[in-house]
């Protein structure tokens, strides 16, 4: 599902990106507001990104190999890493400049109103790429917050297309804000001071994507209730209880379990052999997404020592 429901949210996202992109720059042609252009440059920006997100979810499928033995699921959380540094550098950087410089050089606006209209088409066209990445995206939140779920959900195409597309509908409103003052009190600066908010904006969003895809790429374990979910299947049968036991995701949809487990004293080895198979089909059972799993038998030390 979540390869197929991220899928879905950055078609949508492109889609929208790449029809407003061109409407903004055919509005700052118009009109000459740098606001326009900041947002012009963000939008080319997000279609890039959902492109790089598509070539991440392609070469992620490839099958492993020799010197890529557990696959290439990791490309997923690479290219979500350089989208995040896309939109820091082409998005944020290049608004904050640009409005810097309206602010410090201010130009009137001709025909702002045109760039209203656009602007406005352009929040119903993101709002319909948001409201789809929301529907995908409750797919699979569960009861966690909005916030907990851009923490700690190991797809990383949805909270990138989420902030994204939020960012680009706050984005919007800062540009009207920009030009709706510099309209109204025929004062450019204010569309250079709508660039800056925007750039700030952008900023921000990219460092958050920065942080949490830098954490996914290096590489991180279970969630705390699949990891209580893989202990609790892991321990009936003959298993008596989970030594230890290390996660890592190798991809969205690949999660590695390496465990020692206590079992029972005096079994036979095709009794060990059952024991570990049956322990494997619980652990898949509970949580599909532990495709890899690796089981070292061993005595229950404490209570032999106890004994």
């Amino acid at each position: 599902m979540s390869a197929g429901g991220g899928t879905r949210a950055i078609i949508a996202a492109l889609a929208a990106n790449a029809g407003i992109a061109l409407a903004k720059f055919v509005g700052f042609l118009i009109t000459g507001s740098s606001s326009m252009l900041a947002e012009a440059a963000h939008s080319v920006a997000d279609t890039s990104n959902q492109g790089l997100l598509l070539l991440g979810q392609r070469t992620s499928r490839r099958s492993p190999d020799v010197e890529h033995p557990f696959g290439y699921g990791r490309d997923r959380y690479f290219y979500s890493f350089i989208v995040a540094l896309l939109l820091f550098s082409v998005g944020s950087i290049f608004a904050l400049y640009e409005g810097i410089h309206k602010i410090q050089h201010p130009d009137p606006l001709t025909a702002p109103l045109v760039a209203i209209l656009i602007l406005v088409v352009a929040i119903g066209l993101e709002t319909f790429s948001f409201i789809t990445a929301i529907g995908e995206s409750n797919k699979i939140k569960g009861d966690v917050s909005w916030w907990g779920f851009i923490r700690q959900s190991r797809v990383p195409e949805l909270p990138v297309v989420l902030l994204e597309d939020a960012g680009a509908l706050l984005g919007l409103a800062f540009a009207l804000f920009g030009v709706g003052l510099a309209m109204i009190t025929g004062d450019p600066v204010w569309d250079g001071v709508g660039t800056v908010m925007i750039g700030v904006l952008l900023g921000v969003i990219a460092v958050i994507l920065i942080v949490e895809m830098k954490s996914l790429l290096i590489g991180e374990g279970a969630t705390p209730g699949e990891l209580v979910a893989i202990c609790d299947a892991l321990t009936a049968g003959k298993v008596q209880r989970v030594i230890h036991i290390r996660t890592q995701y190798l991809g969205p949809d690949e999660l590695l379990v390496a465990a020692k487990i206590a079992l029972e004293a005096d079994l036979a080895l095709p009794e060990i052999a059952q024991a570990i198979d049956d322990a494997e089909l619980r652990v898949r059972n509970a949580v599909p997404t532990a495709r890899l799993i690796y089981l070292e038998p061993d005595l229950d030390r404490s209570l032999s020592a106890e004994l």
